[in-house]
C-alpha cells in the first residue's frame, strides 16, 4: 500500500523543482494529484508525465494570488475528485533584494506570491477538509523564516509570515482534526536556484555554509513534505521542519 493511498493533494507551484518533485512522489504513493502553476504547458507536461508514470493528476493554470482562481482550483478538485484531503502551499519567488533597494510593487509582489497565496489557499481548501473531517496543510517557507537571512529583507519578512500562519493554522483548527505544518528548505538545487549554482564562488560559499557534504535536491524536500501529508505524522502540527543540510543547526 502507498503512504497516500486514498487521498487526495492539491500541489502549487508544480511545474518544476521542489513542487513537481512532491507531486510525483505523492502519486508513486497513492495520491490523486491536483498540480498548479501559472506556466501553462509545464503544468500540462508534469500532469501527463504523472499520469503515464501510473499516476493520477489534473493540471491547472493558476495565479495563486487570485481569489477567483483559488476558488476555480478548488472548485476542480471538488468536481473531480469528491474531496482535498492534503495541501502543499508551494508557489513562491526569491527576492534576493536588499531592503533599502526594495520598491513597493517589489515588496507587494513577494508578500502576495509568497504569503496572499497561502492565506487563499487555506481560506478555499479547509472549509472542504471540515466537511471531509481532516486534513494536512503543508506550507513552504525556508530556513530565511527561521533566521535573519543576508540581504533580502522582503523574502525573508515573507517567509516569516508562513511559519506564523501555519502556526496559527494549526492551532485554530486542530479541533477539527487539520493539521498544519511548515518545511523550511536550505539550499536546493532548482530551477529557481540554476543561475546562482553557476557563479562557482556562490556555489562554494553555498557548500561552505551547509555542513552537509552536498546541497539539497527537490527530492529531499518531498521526502519531508510527504511524511507531514501523511497519516504517519497525524500527532504533528504547527511545527517547523528545517530540510537543510545543517544550515540552521550552525
Amino acid at each position: 500500500m502507498g503512504r497516500l493511498d486514498n487521498k487526495v493533494a492539491i500541489i502549487t507551484g508544480a511545474a518544476g523543482g521542489m513542487g513537481k518533485a512532491d507531486a510525483v512522489l505523492f502519486a508513486k504513493e497513492g495520491a490523486k494529484v491536483v498540480i498548479t502553476d501559472i506556466q501553462e504547458e509545464k503544468i500540462a507536461a508534469a500532469a501527463e508525465e504523472i499520469n503515464k508514470n501510473g499516476g493520477e493528476a489534473i493540471g491547472l493554470v493558476q495565479d495563486v494570488t487570485s481569489e477567483a482562481d483559488w476558488q476555480r482550483v478548488v472548485d476542480e478538485a471538488m468536481a473531480k475528485f469528491g474531496k482535498i484531503d492534503i495541501l502543499v502551499n508551494n508557489a513562491g519567488i526569491s527576492s534576493p533584494t536588499p531592503m533599502l533597494d526594495t520598491t513597493v510593487e517589489l515588496w507587494n509582489k513577494v508578500m502576495d506570491i509568497n504569503i496572499k497565496s497561502v492565506f487563499l489557499g487555506q481560506k478555499y481548501v479547509i472549509p472542504k477538509m471540515i466537511e471531509g473531517g481532516g486534513g494536512s496543510i503543508v506550507n513552504i517557507s525556508s530556513i530565511a523564516g527561521l533566521t535573519g537571512g543576508n540581504g533580502a529583507g522582503p523574502y525573508t519578512a515573507s517567509k516569516g509570515a508562513v511559519r506564523m500562519l501555519t502556526k496559527a493554522t494549526a492551532v485554530d483548527f486542530a479541533k477539527h482534526n487539520i493539521r498544519a505544518n511548515s518545511v523550511h528548505p536550505g539550499i536546493i538545487q532548482t530551477p529557481m536556484t540554476e543561475g546562482l549554482m553557476k557563479d562557482e564562488n556562490m556555489k562554494a560559499w553555498f557548500h561552505s555554509v551547509t555542513p552537509l557534504p552536498r546541497l539539497g535536491l527537490a527530492e529531499d524536500i518531498a521526502a519531508g513534505v510527504l511524511f507531514l501529508a501523511s497519516d504517519e505524522s497525524s500527532y504533528i502540527t504547527g511545527i517547523e521542519l528545517p530540510i537543510d543540510g545543517g544550515f540552521t543547526a550552525k
